[in-house]
């Protein structure tokens, strides 16, 4: 029987399938968004059609199609507004960067800015009046790199009529002085609402514009699809039926939105409801929770608290009911994703999954900073994926001198991001950014999960050298085991006849090629879905 057309045939490459039954060809050839053929330079011929598109990659290294497990791709839009702080390594730079702002600053405009390091303040307090003088009477929100805390000056606080302590449901807070007046640091997102909700916002034709051109940026780093955690912007999925109303979504999104502490009957019905919704290139499929918040911000949970007496209570006030909310979406096939820092944290999330029994859905744990011993086999145990984001660990010192280590003392610092310890006892382990915390460019979270360090800083001692990952398993946490977190396997994270065509094609092989070299190396085709969503080639056969 004669072979199909192919619609597209990739070739002249080093394809790593990471299918154990053919590890390595030389061509590719996808029909109708799947991959129909995998083979040598010699089957290509047969594939052709009067209308194959034949595109030969030069000697590149074809890969499955790299997926984030963890990234905030709409809701990052919002996160990421005004400067990008993260070249602020001290106060003085922090206040000169103000400075500018306020320069240029718009009358009635906010000053706003994100990524901005906690250990820039060197231990100190995170307080208005560190800022206030330079930026004078504009209004300034600015998110710290967590996302989970915000700086703010006194007039937006004005503003916003913040004058005092208010109480939340999860675990936010208005920080507030001993005389109970807001020092400007707000702690988790319902106390930073407070202010943020008042910041202009682009139109929804802005926004689009906005958000394909971030898919687009994306694509241009090898990624052909995306985690996405949260569905918080109201205008979410009409944004991404807009955009492919119009044409193609460069990334595959699986979508989980939020549930929120204190969710009764009603909000869990409507986040089950919600599994409906899909469009060619996305799909809500999941939902995130929290279980606690982040070390830095003193709301991780813990086994024992912090250095500063803090850390002891989870994000729901009653962990019973978070067990319940998780039990009634596995009930409903509905798989979960929870936000789980802290070591409670992470034992809880394993003691939920463990008394399901069977589940009937797929569970998974996200972050996990800082994990016992004694919890590390569980995580394969129970079929629950362990999802890291590498480049996380770098804003750490291996001298445990920065914020983060100094909160959690000697012993838990030790425990830090321990990727590898996972991977050895059997977890899925899936890797990602959590963009817009952290770079989403997938060739540097590659790096930095080998390296323990930020990808060409090779003066900077790495953080915990021993949970550094092989190459194969970094590229893994991308493919194979983002599929598997996801129920994907049978099709995705592989280059098999039948599998979804998301390619990705690197100039340098990510199996053999130094990490720090890797990290900057151009990426010379993208697909997803079957769509060259980005390409640095004109080689035609």
């Amino acid at each position: 029987m004669p072979f199909p057309n192919a619609d597209t045939v990739l070739a002249g490459a080093t394809v790593r399938t990471l299918d154990p039954r053919r590890p390595l060809a030389t061509a590719v050839a996808i029909r109708d968004g799947r991959i129909a053929a995998v083979g040598e330079e010699a089957d290509v011929r047969h594939w052709r059609g009067p209308s194959t598109q034949v595109v030969d990659l030069g000697g590149a290294t074809l890969t499955p199609g790299l997926t984030d497990g963890h990234t905030h791709v709409v809701k990052g839009l919002e996160l990421a507004q005004g400067i990008d702080l993260s070249g602020c390594k001290t106060l003085e730079q922090l206040r000169a960067a103000l400075r500018e702002a306020a320069r240029r600053a718009a009358p009635g405009s906010w000053i706003t800015g994100w990524n901005l390091d906690h250990n820039t303040f060197e231990g100190g307090p995170i307080s208005r009046h560190l800022i206030d003088d330079v930026v004078g009477g504009i209004p300034t929100f600015l998110r710290l790199y967590d996302a989970h805390s915000a700086l703010v000056g006194s007039a937006a606080l004005r503003a916003a009529g913040v004058d005092g302590p208010r109480r939340f449901d999860q675990g936010a807070s208005i920080v507030c002085d001993p005389d109970g007046r807001p020092t400007g640091h707000l702690v988790e997102q319902a106390a930073m609402e407070t202010v943020a909700a008042l910041i202009p916002g682009p139109s929804p034709t802005e926004r689009r514009k906005h958000l394909l051109a971030l898919l687009a940026d994306m694509a241009a780093t090898g990624l052909t699809g995306g985690h996405v955690m949260d569905l918080e912007t109201p205008d979410a999925l009409d944004l991404l039926t807009a955009i492919e109303d119009e044409g193609v979504l460069p990334l595959r999104l699986r979508i989980a939105p939020w549930c929120q502490p204190g969710a009764g009957t009603g909000e869990l019905d409507r986040l089950i409801a919600l599994q409906e919704r899909a469009g060619r290139q996305w799909r809500v499929a999941g939902v995130k929770l929290f279980l606690d918040g982040t070390v830095e911000g003193g709301t991780a949970w813990l086994d024992h608290p912090d250095c500063h007496g803090a850390g002891n209570e989870p994000f729901w006030p009653d962990p019973a009911a978070y067990t319940r909310a998780v039990h009634d979406l596995d009930r409903a096939g509905v798989p979960t994703a929870t936000h789980a820092i802290g070591d409670a944290a992470v034992r809880h999330v394993l003691d939920t999954v463990q008394a399901l029994g069977t589940p009937h859905a797929r569970h998974r744990a996200e972050h996990l900073e800082t994990v016992p011993d004694d919890q590390i086999p569980r995580f394969a145990r129970l079929g629950v994926a362990a999802s890291m984001q590498p480049a996380h660990a770098t804003y750490a010192r291996a001298d445990h001198s920065d914020e983060w280590s100094r909160r959690l003392g000697p012993e838990r610092a030790a425990r830090a991001w321990r990727c590898r310890d996972l991977r050895a006892a059997g977890a899925t382990l899936v890797l990602g950014s959590d963009w817009p915390v952290a770079p989403y460019d997938p060739r540097r979270v590659l790096a930095a999960a080998q390296l323990r360090r930020h990808p060409g800083d090779s003066g900077t001692p790495p953080v915990r050298a021993d949970q550094a990952l092989t190459p194969s398993a970094a590229l893994e946490g991308y493919t194979t085991h983002a599929a598997r977190a996801a129920g994907e396997e049978d099709i995705a994270g592989r280059i098999a006849p039948g599998y979804r065509a998301d390619l990705t094609a690197f100039t340098l092989d990510p199996l053999t090629t130094a990490p720090d070299e890797l990290a900057d190396a151009p990426i010379r085709l993208t697909m997803s879905g079957g769509h060259i969503t980005h390409r640095t080639l004109s080689g035609h056969r």
